[in-house]
């Protein structure tokens, strides 16, 4: 399917690929707003992830009656947050082959604008005093239905920054689109602590509740609309994608796909998604013990911090993580993704079990050195997410590459959601400090052993796997041909 924004096929020749490439004016703004999209569009979706946790959940007591059941509130609670990530591995699933198949500077517009007027749409919910228990259900649907489009906003938009990328500078330009993630949760939280500042809350009837947690929720409506229009406007469909779609439509591709799903689930790309997936579970599994078991378990039950104290640590761990993806991603430039994700995969379960092993008989240290170590422990476990963008689209050919980092990204996520019951059930053979601990390290060697299973890919040529951009044809495998260093 030829895209409308062109009627022929490309005529520009491939830039050059090697280390020392010099890229021609014209490619290198096209980078540059590919790169700003892309890190923008990774701003955005954890901004509205956060919005959950950060800025709703102390005024749910305005979606549920007065007297609800503990219990039902708990499962209630929880189904907000659940819904929006069982709906992101679906959203990778139709965006990432609607990017695959139509363009990705296309689904990106159509996911942004999609999770823009869902935000705006929960801003507008009304309570439980007006529509009854209805209110809830109300909102946990349009979690669901953002989360589809969360799930599809990276899907086109990373993957394009990406293929623009000159294949030496993609370490960087990966750190520096995924510090976006840190970013975000600072600027949340900020956020939150204005309005809750702002906005008194006092029960199911105060500012707060009745309307001061709807303003963070338009501001995300906005930033949606804002990056949006950013990419009608600014930029362009990725060049690799489109000399892949002219080769295929043409009929001189080797390894088109029809169906980009069903090709990146079988075959050599089959393979290739298994070995991605594995690392990537483990990879989730240590990430979440950063991000959800870290504040609410280890910072406030076993250290004892106050919820003030918390916010402090963790605003401070987050400004160092900015710094430490894109330093993450300049070393895996440097030294090979697979090495990198070999050393540091051991290095958590290693050195990051032990900084845990610390942190969660910490009770009593004093709060200067509860910093220092959540700032280790957050910089060490994390590491591997300054490089896991270039690493994952290089994995994957240009005809599944969207499917596959989507895919790859987003459904390994669903068996680390579960790390509060593994924790529960190693607790049932080590201690519960001692049980998140032992799940760290299995994490950690996942990952590791899931990168040492696959190919090194800092030198993959996206160029070179296209007919009509240079004289070779793309491979039917799941990994694209790479160039020797020279």
């Amino acid at each position: 399917m030829t895209s409308p924004e062109r009627a022929a096929p490309p005529t520009t020749a491939a830039p050059p690929t090697g280390a020392a490439a010099v890229e021609s004016p014209e490619r290198a703004a096209k980078r540059r707003s590919a790169t700003r999209g892309a890190f923008f569009a990774e701003f955005v979706d954890m901004f509205d992830i956060y919005l959950p946790t950060v800025v709703l959940t102390p005024a749910l007591v305005y979606f549920q009656p007065a007297q609800l059941d503990p219990g039902l509130a708990a499962i209630l609670t929880s189904l907000v947050f659940v819904t929006t990530l069982l709906g992101r591995p679906v959203g990778a699933l139709v965006f990432g082959a609607l990017a695959d198949r139509v363009g990705r500077r296309r689904a990106t517009i159509s996911s942004v604008t999609g999770f823009g007027i869902i935000t705006l749409l929960i801003a507008l919910v009304p309570g439980y005093a007006t529509i009854g228990i209805a209110s809830y259900w109300l909102l946990i649907v349009l979690r669901f239905l953002d989360g589809i489009c969360l799930g599809g906003g990276y899907t086109g938009a990373l993957p394009l920054a990406m293929e623009y990328s000159p294949k030496h500078r993609r370490g960087l330009l990966g750190g520096v689109i995924l510090s976006a993630f840190p970013l975000a949760y600072i600027v949340i939280t900020l956020v939150g602590m204005a309005c809750f500042a702002i906005f008194p809350l006092a029960g199911p009837t105060s500012a707060y509740a009745e309307w001061g947690w709807r303003v963070p929720f338009v501001l995300g409506a906005v930033l949606a609309g804002v990056l949006a229009l950013y990419y009608v406007r600014s930029v362009s469909e990725s060049e690799v994608w489109e000399a892949a779609e002219a080769a295929r439509s043409e009929g001189t591709s080797q390894g088109g796909a029809a169906r980009p799903l069903l090709a990146v689930l079988r075959g050599p790309s089959g393979r290739t998604f298994l070995g991605v997936f594995a690392m990537m579970t483990g990879f989730w599994l240590t990430q979440n013990l950063v991000t959800l078991f870290l504040p609410t378990t280890v910072l406030r039950q076993l250290v004892g911090l106050t919820n003030s104290q918390v916010t402090i640590v963790l605003l401070i761990s987050y400004v160092c993580l900015v710094g430490s993806y894109i330093g993450s991603g300049v070393l895996g430039q440097r030294i090979g993704r697979r090495k990198f994700f070999v050393i540091a995969g051991i290095g958590i379960a290693t050195v990051g079990s032990v900084l845990l092993g610390l942190l969660v008989t910490g009770k009593g240290l004093p709060f200067g050195i509860i910093i220092l170590l959540v700032c280790a422990f957050s910089i060490v476990v994390t590491a591997p997410w300054g490089v896991v963008l270039p690493y994952i689209t290089e994995r994957f050919r240009t005809d599944v590459r969207a499917s596959g980092f989507g895919l790859g990204f987003s459904v390994s996520v669903v068996i680390p959601s579960f790390y509060a019951f593994f924790v529960e059930g190693l607790a049932g053979i080590v201690p519960y400090a001692a049980a998140a601990v032992v799940l760290l390290a299995v994490g950690g060697l996942l990952g590791a052993g899931g990168a040492a299973a696959g190919p090194e890919t800092r030198d993959v040529d996206f160029d070179a796997e296209v007919p009509s951009r240079a004289s070779r044809a793309s491979t039917a495998g799941g990994t694209i041909p790479m160039k020797k260093p020279t």
